[in-house]
């Protein structure tokens, strides 16, 4: 065997988005060359189809190639046999399955070629109770007698010699037990109020008293006479809670503007999809409100301006301050004269008794 097939740590997944700025690193250096004024534009405009077709080549092997488990868990009885799918895998030069027990590290089990061969060189303890087998694009794991050491998720991922890197399905987990299946009670509620949030609203999906607890979310919505509209994965806007028997996921809404909603929420189980018995209703926005025209005030005009006085007016003035300045001159000549008088007529007395 080569030495790609005989990795014993399992490698961490990286983004499959990594083709696509491989691609248009490449496109930029393309954009970007050299060349003669006359050559350059017309190379550019030949090159950049030829990079966007790589981009978008790229970006749909790197899609193509990722891995789908759509089996949440698997219950078995000791002895059973027991097989675990991975879909998605045509793109993948080669499939490997990893053993995740809860208390353990990822181990690696075995490796399937894309021409179907087989690689169980790992070292992995259980290694001859697992055969696989490949199929177009479809992978199998196969477990011809389960033991109670078997419990655990496994998962299948991805690997290409070109890019070197590994896409990870989501996992199937085996519970080995004699109890049986039973399905969730699920049920919707609001998770706040509407009022608070305005356009928004929290919807809130439990599922309870199942048994395996792996279970996993989906939301439909309906307006009054209208189809039955499949929900988006809420990725970032769905919060999940996981408790002893029962798990809850709390979704953001976007209210509508115009109708009202009702939305519901299915749960998938080993045990089959399990649909809320009633739906909750998001009501629409309510309309604008108009605010009433405001009145203004009317403007308030300035005060009219002083008329500039006239020369007749002008001379007047100055006619009488000219008498008041008179005035005063003889009222002080006048107070002098008499001071002077009553100063002269003791000293005249004197004289003539003397």
């Amino acid at each position: 065997m080569g030495s790609v097939r005989r990795r014993q740590k399992p490698r961490e997944p990286r983004l499959v988005w990594r083709l696509v700025l491989v691609s248009a690193s490449a496109a930029s250096e393309l954009h970007f060359s050299s060349g003669s004024p006359e050559e350059t534009p017309q190379l550019h405009m030949r090159l950049l189809p030829a990079a966007a077709l790589c981009c978008l080549c790229s970006a749909l092997v790197a899609m193509a190639a990722q891995p789908i488990q759509d089996q949440l868990s698997l219950t078995r009885t000791v002895g059973d046999a027991a097989s675990f799918s991975c879909g998605g895998t045509g793109g993948c030069d080669y499939v490997f399955w990893f053993q995740k027990k809860d208390t353990e590290t990822f181990r690696v089990i075995l490796g399937v070629d894309s021409d179907g061969s087989v690689d169980s060189d790992f070292n992995h303890p259980q290694v001859g109770d697992f055969t696989a087998e490949r199929k177009q694009s479809i992978c199998e794991l196969k477990i011809k007698s389960v033991k109670r050491s078997h419990a655990a998720t496994y998962y299948c991922s991805c690997w290409n010699h070109s890019e070197n890197y590994d896409e990870f399905g989501s996992g199937t987990k085996l519970f080995v037990t004699d109890e049986p299946l039973v399905q969730p009670v699920v049920s919707v509620y609001p998770a706040a109020s509407s009022a608070a949030l305005q356009d928004q609203s929290f919807l809130l999906c439990a599922a309870s008293d199942m048994a395996p607890p792996p279970v996993r979310f989906s939301w439909t919505r309906q307006r009054e006479g209208g189809p039955l509209e499949e929900l988006p994965p809420a990725g970032g806007g769905q919060l999940e809670l996981r408790g002893s028997g029962s798990t809850a996921a709390i979704r953001l809404v976007d209210r509508d503007a115009l109708h009202t909603y009702r939305y519901l929420c299915n749960v998938q189980h080993e045990g089959g999809t399990v649909k809320a018995q009633a739906g909750q209703d998001v009501s629409a926005l309510p309309p604008p409100t108009t605010l009433p025209p405001t009145t203004l005030p009317p403007p308030t005009l300035p005060p009219p301006a002083a008329s500039a006085p006239s020369q007749f007016q002008v001379k007047l003035l100055c006619l009488l301050y000219t008498l008041l300045i008179v005035k005063s001159l003889v009222y002080c000549c006048g107070l002098c004269l008499i001071s002077i008088v009553r100063n002269k007529t003791p000293s005249t007395r004197v004289k003539q008794d003397g």
